[in-house]
């Protein structure tokens, strides 16, 4: 094999859609398919908090030397409180093997090397849908990758029964990727009653929960998003989470992740941070400084904290506004259907429901787009722009 030999790989099915979308001269098209937080102008925003941590930073950073190769300490401890709660934090003092990534998408990688070279042979279950890159990630790995079922689409929500009887046949020694909450791509979530009793079938079984929580504080709030974590940690001896810090402090390009490693035992968790920092000197060697200094500095700072906290309820709440638009204008055009199911999901994401031939349509016809399977990113809509996506989305679906 020569490189000159080496064929174009296929595009991102959702970064290609960016490019397309970048490429596309007509003015009044609307990108709904990146996973971004969008303010009412269209842009993705830098929040006030991180302005002024870098403001702080810029003061006081003397150095840009390496970090070490799991992060920088006190980012792991701020991360590891963000994502458990101080409560489970402290009860589990010791247990908790914390490393800073390269975003969530990085916390997911190296879980899935971990994975590979001490659980060989194990299969990653994956909820249909899952986020795309998930099937990649783990393959990439060598991880065998499974499917369970997740979402139904006659109620547009999780269908707690064929899921958990699913679950119920998971071998022992296998790993189930669950999402933490705003599950992507649909948006629909368990209730409490199937997360309390998927952690009763993790710990009778004995498969390894693999948590994504990426969207932490963008469903009902930090506390409850971390609810449904909680409830199966108090069940089972170990689990992986993967967490990001992109979305809720608006880090995308940033790159500020983490892996949390929960063993059974505080013995366990030394060597199990020795054999993740291994596998990260041999991929990356040493995550990034900035983004990760830049939360710390937010969280450790009680006035920048609270700002933040504000400028996240103003995010989730725009994102539950633009789903009760959404919702009201269909319902408005289409008054014999029922599009309740848009708020009922939570986060930045909602199933639509169209069909992928509609999904073109709306491409091809009216410049609108969003990713294959009908996935709509909500919170990438404006007063400007619903009418026209109500529109288009209407004649889409007259379209077949």
């Amino acid at each position: 094999m020569t490189l000159s030999n080496i064929a174009s790989a296929p595009a991102d099915p959702i970064l290609g859609l960016t490019e397309a979308f970048r490429h596309d001269p007509r003015p009044d098209k609307v990108n709904l398919g990146v996973g971004v937080f969008m303010n009412e102008q269209g842009a993705t925003p830098v929040l006030e908090c991180i302005r002024r941590a870098e403001r702080v930073l810029w003061e006081t950073e003397r150095t840009k030397n390496y970090a070490p190769i799991s992060g920088i300490p006190e980012f792991g401890v701020e991360a590891a409180r963000l994502a458990l709660g101080p409560d489970f934090h402290q009860l589990a003092a010791g247990r908790v093997a914390v490393t800073q990534t390269p975003g969530g998408t990085g916390a997911l990688r190296i879980g899935a090397e971990l994975l590979r070279q001490f659980r060989p042979g194990a299969a990653v279950w994956l909820p249909t849908p899952t986020w795309e890159n998930h099937k990649g990630v783990f393959t990439a790995a060598g991880c065998p990758v499974k499917e369970y079922p997740y979402y139904d689409a006659a109620t547009r929500g999780v269908e707690p029964e064929a899921l958990c009887q699913a679950l119920e046949h998971v071998p022992a020694g296998d790993v189930v990727l669950l999402h933490v909450c705003c599950h992507n791509p649909t948006g629909a979530d368990p209730d409490a009653a199937a997360w309390t009793r998927m952690g009763d079938i993790a710990a009778r079984v004995g498969w390894l929960p693999f948590f994504d929580f990426a969207y932490q504080g963008f469903g009902d709030g930090l506390a409850e998003d971390r609810s449904s974590l909680l409830t199966m940690l108090a069940k089972v001896p170990e689990a992986l989470v993967s967490t990001s810090l992109s979305k809720n402090m608006g880090l995308y390009g940033e790159r500020v992740g983490a892996l949390l490693a929960i063993t059974e035992t505080p013995a366990a968790a030394q060597p199990v941070l020795s054999q993740i920092k291994r596998i990260i000197r041999t991929l990356y060697s040493n995550p990034p400084r900035h983004g990760a200094a830049l939360a710390c500095t937010v969280l450790g700072n009680p006035e920048l904290h609270d700002l933040w906290l504000q400028e996240l309820e103003d995010m989730r709440l725009r994102i539950a506004g633009n789903r009760q638009r959404l919702a009201a204008g269909l319902a408005n055009r289409l008054p014999e259907r029922d599009f309740a199911f848009i708020v009922r999901q939570k986060g930045m994401f909602s199933f639509s429901g169209l069909t992928d031939a509609q999904v073109n349509f709306l491409r091809e016809e009216k410049g609108v787009y969003i990713v294959k399977g009908g996935r709509i990113n909500v919170a990438g809509l404006t007063q400007g722009t619903l009418d026209y996506v109500c529109d288009a989305i209407v004649a889409a679906m007259r379209s077949s």
